[in-house]
């Protein structure tokens, strides 16, 4: 399919991104949704992730000759059908535009092969379930939003699931859990995906080859706070507060600020990394915490601390993601008995004691089959 258009940042804060064509030209539709997100108070984050969903469907109905406001449920069938087929476009890297980057994946398997080291099924290069699910829904809410202003078409292409005509969950108790209910007729069925933990051996061996003491002091804030990737990549230097071991991040969709408590072992790498960097940066209380290690210096971004993961996992053959150091968090605080429950469900700012089952319900299971393994020998 043709790469025709693209999402660009703009650097305004109450227009962060804007979805252009193939000529360069603003698209008015796209760029009036993005203002009605903007007066919802969502985040620039948000505005990327819809604005990429935005993007793939416009570059879909440039493909088939559609305009937006002609499409029909044909059309959205269609688009979630090859979705779930097509393969992700290949982005060269700004310094390798020839291609040969250090670290890039020549050969990926296929998708669902298990990984020999972690056991996870590879993505391979097409979309994830969770990709299609998402755009399915970002697509129906942006139909939806046209025509309540009357600016599109009569019928929403993307249409709810049979026998539905409100949203999913819409009288529900707001104690109890959202119940199993499809909300689209086009919206695959994603898979519960089980919550990985990183063994401690292998995470020793994942520790030792990282190459810098930046990369070092991550990991071991990302393993010892329980953050998420880009909330700590988003702290500054009068974030981290070395004589109280705790660092100060911005949460995600509540944009609240939340004190971790941290490990003193990332503080040691991190005065190490400092001390390395001193002078080469800007410096500041306002100033970013993280830097990329090359010039031009600049703020590390989550692309980069993926990829600088996956030059680590590439040596030993595995397959973890920077999300699985957060559950290997979850399941460390889970196993310490003198860190109570209250304290973890503050730590990962989740409003119920249940919302944590995902992440030990693997460590329970574990656990039971060890003792029950156990009993069997001493018996």
């Amino acid at each position: 399919m043709p790469l025709g258009g693209s999402l660009e940042a703009t650097g305004d804060l109450f227009e962060p991104y804007r979805l252009v064509d193939a000529d360069g030209v603003v698209l008015v539709p796209a760029a009036a949704y993005f203002r009605e997100l903007a007066g919802c108070g969502r985040p620039a984050a948000t505005h990327r992730s819809y604005g990429m969903a935005l993007l793939r469907w416009w570059r879909f109905l440039r493909a088939v000759g559609v305009g937006w406001d002609q499409a029909t449920r044909a059309e959205a069938r269609d688009f979630c059908s090859w979705i779930q087929l097509a393969g992700k476009p290949a982005r060269p890297h700004w310094r390798y535009p020839g291609g040969g980057a250090p670290g890039t994946v020549t050969a990926r398997a296929a998708a669902g092969t298990p990984n020999p080291v972690t056991g996870k099924p590879s993505p391979g290069r097409g979309y994830a379930t969770a990709t299609v699910v998402h755009c399915e829904s970002v697509l129906r809410g942006f139909y939806d939003f046209h025509l309540q202003a009357g600016s599109g078409p009569m019928v929403n292409p993307f249409p709810l699931a049979r026998g539905r005509r409100t949203r999913a969950g819409a009288h529900r108790n707001p104690m109890d859990p959202f119940p199993g209910q499809r909300a689209g007729r086009y919206r695959p069925k994603a898979a519960r995906r089980i919550p990985r933990q990183i063994p401690d051996e292998k995470f020793d061996e994942l520790f030792a080859e990282l190459g810098s003491n930046r990369d070092r002091a991550l990991v071991a804030f990302w393993v010892s706070t329980g953050a998420r990737a880009s909330e700590l990549l988003g702290a500054t230097a009068g974030d981290a507060d070395p004589g109280q071991q705790l660092v100060t991040v911005i949460r995600k969709g509540t944009r609240s600020l939340q004190q971790l408590p941290a490990s003193p072992d990332a503080f040691v790498w991190l005065r190490l990394y400092q001390a390395q960097v001193r002078g080469l940066v800007p410096a500041g209380r306002d100033q970013p915490l993280w830097w990329t290690l090359r010039r031009p210096w600049r703020a590390l971004g989550y692309d980069a601390a993926r990829a600088m993961f996956g030059r680590a996992n590439a040596a030993l053959g595995a397959n973890w993601s920077l999300h699985d150091l957060r559950h290997s968090a979850a399941y460390r605080m889970a196993r310490d008995p003198g860190m109570p429950l209250t304290d973890v469900i503050l730590s990962f700012r989740v409003s119920r004691g249940c919302d944590l089952r995902r992440l030990v319900e693997d460590t329970v299971l574990g656990e039971t089959c060890e003792a029950l393994s156990c009993l069997f020998q001493r018996g």
